[in-house]
């Protein structure tokens, strides 16, 4: 369809009903402009990505699970509707006080700093978090999960996260309350993006001073993401907002057409929630056309929908629509899958002669 010529669906005088769904209200958003039409077009897009059963990569940077967004990314993978994980360690450190129980509260934006640093409250914008009885207690936690773990071999963020949500789900006081420990038992991996920005790595560091030493293999964690690609009919990314999250998925198809020499053409669908502007250069407001330049995506005409709005208030009304029209899908259970996946995609590599492994030479 031609974009230079007056057609297209008329725009209806829109009439709220206090009987309206989720469905009815996305569907006015659909049918109106901006980004309206934006998020209508993406809830609806996201609906097509489980339809076709494509394999569903959530992306999650900024402080999401602080106000409790957990809770919906812990109901979309009971659903079916998220495969794999990519997000901040932020996000994993902070999900993990609901499960202990340990306080966060809201607050206010509008606050003196210094007073609340004598008060020993931290504040990410208007969310409260106590010093002790919450960061302290959760460092504790930590610190303890992986005094003995990952220091005798090369480990990936996805075995990170899957032990966490193994002990968090057998030990801590609500394991409900944690979408890593429902990671845990629908074997979704969760990728953490940013390792060592993050409090999870920093409670590694009394153990590291201790001489044990952790070594994060994340070359074979960026293989394992695009032998997910590799592996999957069709593939899409939601993205919360970019950053390294963003990315990390996104290179996914870079990964094996530019450097391991395929020709696969990246995501097929790739829904992005953002306030970021694209003209800063910066690859949070990044436009999804751009990233067809990359090979990170199919076609740079279909099959993407950039909405520009806070994910805060975009991302329950997308994740309500799917859940009120989409039948369950079955757990892919991709977890258990990497190893074989990682093999595949490392047998077909060599299969070209131009690939032949490199032996080295005996003295």
């Amino acid at each position: 369809m031609d974009p230079h010529k007056f057609h297209g669906k008329d725009i209806p005088h829109i009439k709220l009903d206090p009987k309206m769904t989720i469905e009815d209200l996305v569907n006015v958003f659909a049918s109106s402009g901006f980004n309206g039409r934006q998020l209508g077009e993406a809830a609806k897009l996201y609906a097509k990505m489980i339809k076709e059963n494509a394999t569903i990569c959530l992306t999650v940077s900024g402080a999401m699970t602080p106000v409790g967004f957990g809770g919906i990314i812990k109901t979309l993978i009971e659903r079916g509707f998220v495969d794999w994980i990519i997000t901040t360690g932020a996000n994993v450190y902070h999900e993990d006080h609901f499960a202990w129980g340990l306080p966060v509260k809201q607050g206010s934006f509008n606050v003196d700093d210094m007073k609340l640093y004598e008060n020993e409250i931290v504040r990410i914008r208007d969310v409260y978090i106590k010093f002790y009885e919450t960061l302290e207690a959760e460092d504790q936690v930590i610190q303890k999960m992986f005094e003995d773990e990952f220091t005798d071999k090369p480990f990936t963020t996805a075995e990170f996260c899957n032990l966490m949500g193994k002990i968090s789900k057998e030990k801590s006081k609500h394991p409900e309350k944690s979408f890593i420990t429902t990671a845990y038992e629908y074997d979704v991996p969760v990728y953490i993006s940013t390792m060592k920005d993050s409090s999870l790595a920093l409670n590694l560091a009394i153990h590291r001073l201790q001489d044990k030493t952790y070594s994060l293999d994340f070359v074979r964690e960026i293989i394992e993401q695009a032998a997910i690609l590799y592996d999957s009919k069709k593939s899409g990314i939601l993205e919360l907002g970019g950053g390294v999250p963003k990315n990390t998925a996104q290179q996914t198809g870079p990964l094996l057409d530019q450097i391991l020499r395929r020709d696969d053409g990246g995501q097929d669908y790739v829904i992005q929630i953002t306030d970021a502007r694209p003209d800063t250069g910066g690859l949070s407001g990044a436009t999804l056309q751009e990233g067809k330049s990359w090979g990170k995506v199919q076609d740079a005409h279909h099959g993407m929908v950039t909405v520009y709005a806070d994910a805060t208030i975009a991302f329950p009304i997308l994740a309500l629509y799917v859940l009120s029209n989409q039948k369950t899908r079955k757990p892919k259970r991709l977890y258990k899958k990497l190893d074989k996946m990682y093999d595949k995609l490392s047998k077909d590599y060599f299969k070209n002669p131009a690939n032949k492994r490199k032996t080295k030479k005996k003295n």
